[in-house]
């Protein structure tokens, strides 16, 4: 099986990740990808905005180092790109990234409920405790469907969150998941099949399988990350993504080059 483009993994400048980024690309070719982006933690307005991206004044770092993997090896392809947190008021800052490197796509996640409250945070898990599961996920979800309305990013990531400590609600999620689709497919913004949820507490990939289901009814496109933060997760559990999305009807994904999509075989 050949194994679609890994376009979500991170460096040491979001300071929760290992190795840098030319033992992420040899990992890659190690494992017969053919295709991988780098995808680490934009920075924020203000640097203090919390400890798990990059500084501002460390986006040009990030570039270079991106191009010394690309340097070093040119049989494969390696695209330069950010994870970009949503919040809503922050539009003109992602805009303003948007415009200071030839970035190959923007993944647009949500890890923020609030202003203070990353609800995938380990040293925040407590504040789960303090609120009812089902407001949670449908704030997350009202903010991740403004996202894909947004028009800012070309994918959108690892789509149901919330459940990465194995907290779900007793409620039926699938209204929820049926808004942010219709607004993904609305704005041609695709959908990331995440593995790093097989290594997280909910045992899952992100989305769940009823997700990539309607996603595919909708004819919202997909793509693959590994949210590798250390280089021996690169294309980890790849061939149970792909497996999940055949299941579901896909036959094809997708790469991004200069914020412009292709299509790929699936």
């Amino acid at each position: 099986m050949s194994l679609p483009a890994d376009l979500h993994m991170h460096t040491p400048l979001c300071r929760h990740a290992a190795g840098e980024p030319v033992e992420y690309a040899r990992h890659a070719l190690s494992v017969g990808l053919t295709e991988i982006g780098f995808s680490d933690h934009s920075p924020m307005p203000r640097d203090d905005f919390d400890d798990w991206r990059m500084l501002d004044r460390q986006l040009d770092e990030y570039v270079a180092k991106v191009q010394v993997a690309q340097k070093e090896f040119p049989q494969l392809a390696i695209r330069l790109a950010l994870e970009v947190d949503y919040l809503p008021g922050h539009e003109d800052w992602i805009r303003q990234l948007a415009q200071r490197h030839p970035w190959d796509y923007f993944i647009g996640s949500v890890h923020y409920v609030s202003d203070s409250w990353d609800i995938d945070n380990p040293a925040k898990l407590s504040e789960w405790k303090k609120r009812d599961p089902f407001e949670v996920w449908s704030a997350y979800f009202d903010r991740l469907t403004m996202a894909a309305e947004s028009g800012l990013y070309e994918i959108i990531g690892h789509s149901d969150l919330p459940k990465k400590f194995g907290i779900r609600p007793a409620q039926d999620c699938t209204p929820l998941y049926e808004k942010f689709l219709d607004a993904a497919a609305r704005s041609g913004c695709a959908m990331e099949l995440n593995t790093a949820g097989l290594r997280k507490d909910c045992r899952e990939i992100y989305p769940c399988r009823e997700m990539v289901r309607l996603a595919f009814q909708k004819g919202v496109p997909i793509t693959f990350g590994s949210d590798a933060h250390v280089p021996g997760e690169v294309g980890m559990n790849f061939t149970d993504a792909v497996e999940l999305a055949r299941s579901e009807g896909y036959t094809e994904t997708c790469r991004f080059k200069q914020r412009q999509r292709e299509a790929a075989w699936l």
